[in-house]
């Protein structure tokens, strides 16, 4: 039996409009899988909260950090 693990994306805040407490200008945030949000132009990502809700896709430019990045980002979250 093989697990599968999270495909985790990153991307970076670039525009918080209406989201100052959820989410800070050029922190570097991890993106989930939604597939319902991507239709629709929305990411799910992991805010300030520690919870995952859906931001719009503009307000964010995707990125592609370091190995030892990722993992530091990880254990942050």
């Amino acid at each position: 039996m093989t697990i599968n693990k999270p495909n985790f994306k990153y991307a970076v805040c670039v525009d918080n409009d209406d989201y100052e407490a959820s989410l800070e200008l050029w922190k570097i945030y991890i993106v989930l899988p939604d597939e319902k949000g991507d239709e629709v132009g929305y990411l799910r990502i992991i805010d300030e909260s520690g919870e995952d809700y859906l931001y719009p896709a503009s307000y964010f430019v995707a990125i592609d950090p370091p190995q030892k990045v990722k993992e530091l980002l990880l254990v942050a979250a």
